[in-house]
């Protein structure tokens, strides 16, 4: 006599089991295009070299023209050169994108009293309304072949606020209000919104706040890593760019249709505080 204990999956149709195949499908992203921004270094640079490694066709954006032009060298990548912050000549970027990467920040560390107004404007711009304004213009396409991928670079500080960072953490925490409701309103048309939020990555940006710390903090600026970085992490270390990259690449895989609208840390148990 049967076990009447089988398993109801063996006789459940394929297309409510889903693909439990997709998990060991590797990552091929030929056929797609990708716009990738901030690219020049860091982050930005090995999201960049990793899609393209997986077969997209990728166009890196940065202001650095010179780092863009090191950073392409030897990989099949077309760079742009432009200003993110310039909102109107955002319209001029490649808007039939697969995949779009919001990673271009800067940071300024300062009390809020004395945190300088044309540069929280700034970085509002470059961190919050230039990924909506690449968003709104690339959806189109998107919706269009029933495909797409918007991953938005955020931060533990998205999800948790430091002092003397206010237009940080603002802009940080916007993006992701804004990814969800890309999330809720893609989902339909087979895009997903992510957010992927690290602590601190071995980075030129991170390098260049140590001196901004050391003053805001009143230490050395040889204790900043040490004091300021990692005190809140459990993992006593920097995050690597390629390790970002790593689960920038699995959310454009075949296993990362059903995750979106969430957000991704990679803080060294940061927010589990």
């Amino acid at each position: 006599m049967p076990d009447a204990r089988t398993d109801a999956r063996d006789d459940a149709p394929d297309s409510l089991l889903g693909a439990p195949s997709a998990v060991n499908r590797p990552i091929d992203l030929t056929g797609r295009t990708a716009l990738v921004t901030g690219a020049a270094s860091g982050i930005g640079a090995s999201v960049a070299r990793a899609l393209a490694g997986a077969g997209a066709k990728v166009h890196a954006v940065d202001r650095d023209a010179d780092g863009l032009a090191s950073m392409a060298h030897g990989c099949d990548i077309a760079t742009i050169t432009a200003d993110l912050a310039d909102l109107d000549s955002l319209a001029d970027l490649p808007t039939e994108v697969d995949i779009l990467v919001n990673n271009a920040g800067i940071q300024h560390v300062s009390p809020i009293e004395d945190f300088p107004l044309d540069r929280f404007e700034l970085i509002i711009d470059l961190m919050l309304v230039s990924p909506f304004r690449l968003i709104r213009q690339s959806l189109p396409h998107m919706y269009d072949r029933g495909w797409g991928r918007v991953i938005n670079i955020s931060s533990v500080h998205g999800l948790r606020a430091s002092p003397f960072k206010s237009a940080y953490v603002t802009a940080k925490h916007g993006l992701e209000g804004l990814s969800k409701v890309v999330a809720l309103e893609g989902g339909p048309h087979g895009v997903t919104s992510t957010c992927i939020n690290p602590a601190y990555v071995r980075t030129p940006l991170v390098e260049r706040q140590i001196a901004d710390q050391a003053r805001t903090h009143e230490i050395p600026e040889s204790e900043v890593v040490e004091k300021v970085m990692l005190a809140p992490v459990a993992v006593k270390r920097l995050v690597e760019p390629d390790e970002v990259a790593a689960l920038a690449l699995f959310l454009c895989g075949p296993a990362s249709g059903s995750v979106s609208g969430t957000s991704f840390s990679m803080d060294g148990a940061w927010t589990a505080h």
